[in-house]
């Protein structure tokens, strides 16, 4: 496939009019650093839409312009329609950011916190109590909300932080890196938070660095590297990139002899990857020849045990690099 198929991927569903965030052409320049060159992506109203590229690509940048921290110095970005130069006030009434490094207020409880923020918004004390009731409870928290924020858990002041975003009961939520730092276990309670967020109707731009952290959260992505647009559009379009040839982690109960061998042999796997020192084995099949189904069932008659079946992510990361890379050598 050609680079220049690569990045001209199909765009994520919806039509230029009902685009929530429409980036066209936009070019930011910092002195002699162009952090941003020709950038164009558009996400779709209630998607949950990924925005990945390695550290320095663009992503915080892109971030503040959308959100109106800063403007576009040539091209246009458009959210809910409006202009980020001119309709700042309509843009941030809709909107909720959370950045990469956030401040808190350390000598506050969580529910002052909130309240704080609800205050900031206008809101009376009955609205502010139950917002405040209704953005604990949808992020677990409403057990901590007497305790102190500097004494919590890096994944809970994520949590808190980002309550806080929801305070007004945004229609966008813009989040650089909400996942940084955070264990694996707070890893996936965000991650559930933000599904059920999106089942509410919310639409989500979240950045990463990581793409397969993003591949099962995400409807639709949009790849970055050094400033310029590598690919967006539906996941699983990019995701189609390996359709023909699809691969799967295979783990053995017990070890088997030459296994990799028996595997090769099965009707169309094309190659095997064993693991080192344990039975376990990356298995890539032709897909017009056969299935994960029909590779399971030869696995078993062969006599195995099996411990691990699963579609095998390691493609996604090289997409990415595949990807990224290509930007380094144009």
């Amino acid at each position: 496939m050609s680079a220049a198929t690569e990045t001209a991927a199909p765009p994520a569903a919806g039509t230029k009019t009902d685009a929530v965030i429409d980036v066209e052409n936009v070019t930011h320049l910092f002195k002699a650093h162009r952090a941003l060159d020709g950038v164009s992506f558009r996400v779709s109203p209630h998607s949950l839409h990924g925005f990945v590229g390695p550290n320095g690509a663009g992503k915080t940048t892109s971030l503040k312009l959308i959100c109106t921290l800063l403007k576009p110095q040539t091209g246009r970005i458009r959210v809910f329609g409006h202009d980020v130069r001119d309709e700042v006030k309509a843009i941030r009434r809709r909107i909720g950011y959370m950045p990469d490094h956030f401040s808190m207020y350390r000598q506050m409880t969580v529910f002052e916190y909130l309240d704080f923020f609800g205050a900031a918004y206008g809101f009376s004390l009955k609205e502010r109590n139950r917002i405040v009731a209704d953005v604990l409870a949808l992020t677990d928290m409403d057990g901590r909300k007497d305790d102190l924020i500097q004494g919590l858990s890096r994944g809970m002041q994520q949590r808190v932080s980002l309550a806080r975003v929801l305070v007004n009961d945004p229609d966008l939520l813009l989040l650089d890196e909400p996942a940084s730092g955070l264990d694996p276990r707070a890893r996936i309670e965000l991650m559930e938070i933000l599904r059920e967020l999106k089942r509410m109707g919310k639409t989500i731009f979240i950045s990463s660095h990581i793409l397969s952290e993003l591949a099962e959260l995400c409807d639709s992505v949009t790849i970055i590297d050094r400033g310029k647009t590598k690919y967006s559009g539906p996941m699983e379009h990019l995701l189609h990139r390996e359709a023909e040839h699809p691969t799967y982690r295979l783990r053995l109960d017990v070890p088997i002899d030459d296994f990799d061998q028996t595997l090769a042999a099965m009707p169309g796997v094309i190659e095997v990857v064993p693991a080192e020192g344990k039975p376990e084995y990356r298995v890539s099949i032709d897909a017009t020849a056969t299935d994960h189904s029909a590779l399971l069932r030869n696995v078993l008659d062969a006599g195995a045990s099996i411990m691990v079946f699963q579609k095998d992510q390691r493609h996604l990361n090289e997409a990415f690099m595949d990807l990224t890379e290509r930007g380094v050598r144009q």
